[in-house]
């Protein structure tokens, strides 16, 4: 009896070595260091697949972080996007924000990171340590300070980006492989970007051989939160896509206001407006003082005039963005796009960035009034 349970004892030993041994080799896998480049120039060292406790600060980290990351992975939030806080920054409640309509009971759950919004220019590191996190995603795109937070906290701080075309541009394809690598995600953003290179492709061909192009104007884009019809952009990157004529002309690129006199001067040549359905709250009572500054317009006396979803809301809806390029181009040239429908298109879009059908909950959103329409002119202003 006393050798066979020897004979156990050494069997369990051994076999309890050969387990220490596994964990050992699978540990080792996944905690090989690699070197990665951030989307500022910055070198830091990562853990790809390691990490379990993850923040993002500054507008637009969290959203882009969404994409790719898992969400279950956060340890703390912006009070910005947890909508359960009654003091917060509440700015852009109102309108379609789809990461925090995908995943807002998550976010709800979770300890402050730092207030957030459009007023919130610097990371709180005090808040940050407290949630604990073995890695920040950021989007304050200041390497002196991403540097100095990683020495507060300890973790490594990779910035990411999206550059001037948004989600078209090769900056925010550029964040999202990044974020691939760091989470082992590879499949998942490459799939994303593939995705978004299809869809600008499909509009592109749609629109190449165009011959007759009417002049379009945009107004209401987000700019640090303040927007009405003077805030446009001369190189508007749905315009460029969709091969529309920006009626804007300006020597600065990027969004900006116009003066009133540029406005109404520009009316006149105005075949196709195209209001962002942020903008509208703060439209209404312009309109209501002046109606004239509209009616005046060729595209408001035309009837063509169209709402857009919300572009910009605590930074770009990326998402938003390119199902705004399908909707320009079909109301620009609605031959060419005649099979196309924009509840369709805008699932297939966010089921490509969330895996989940949001139509539905972006268009209900208070400040989406419905979601994609041609303006009643002589209605929708009123009252």
């Amino acid at each position: 009896m006393k050798k066979i349970i020897n004979c156990l004892l050494c069997l369990l030993i051994i076999c309890t070595l050969a387990a220490c041994g596994q964990n050992k080799v699978e540990e080792n896998d996944v905690t090989e260091k690699i070197t990665v480049i951030d989307m500022i120039g910055r070198e830091v060292e990562v853990l790809p697949g390691s990490y379990k406790s993850v923040v993002c600060i500054g507008a637009g980290a969290l959203r882009m972080y969404s994409y790719i990351g898992d969400v279950n992975l956060l340890s703390g939030v912006e009070d910005i996007d947890n909508t359960s806080l009654e003091e917060r920054p509440k700015m852009f409640d109102s309108v379609a924000r789809p990461y925090v309509l995908a995943y807002g009971d998550i976010f709800n759950t979770l300890p402050s990171c730092g207030v957030g919004g459009p007023n919130a220019q610097a990371a709180e590191a005090e808040k940050i340590l407290s949630c604990n996190p073995d890695i920040i995603i950021s989007e304050y795109e200041d390497a002196d300070k991403a540097k100095a937070l990683e020495e507060q906290t300890g973790v490594p701080v990779i910035t990411l980006k999206s550059g001037g075309k948004g989600v078209f541009d090769e900056a925010f394809k550029g964040s999202m492989e990044l974020l691939g690598k760091i989470f082992n995600e590879e499949e998942k953003a490459n799939s994303l970007i593939e995705f978004i290179d299809l869809e600008t492709k499909a509009i592109e061909e749609r629109v190449a051989n165009v011959t007759e192009k009417p002049k379009a104007y945009i107004c209401g884009l987000g700019n640090w939160g303040t927007t009405n019809h003077l805030m446009t952009s001369p190189n508007y990157v749905s315009f460029m896509i969709a091969n529309v004529d920006n009626v804007v002309s300006l020597d600065n690129p990027g969004v900006q206001a116009i003066e009133e006199e540029k406005f109404v001067d520009l009316g006149k040549d105005m075949d196709i407006m195209f209001i962002d359905a942020a903008a509208v709250k703060n439209i209404k009572p312009l309109y209501a003082e002046n109606p004239d500054m509209f009616n005046e317009c060729k595209a408001w006396q035309n009837g063509e005039v169209y709402l857009e979803m919300a572009y910009n809301a605590y930074y770009t809806n990326y998402e938003i963005a390119l199902i705004n390029t399908w909707f320009i181009a079909k109301s620009v040239y609605p031959e060419e796009f005649a099979d196309i429908e924009m509840n369709e298109v805008t699932n297939r879009v966010t089921n490509a960035f969330f895996g989940k059908d949001l139509a539905e909950e972006i268009f209900s959103a208070k400040s989406s009034f419905g979601g994609y329409q041609k303006i009643d002119t002589d209605t929708f202003f009123a009252g």
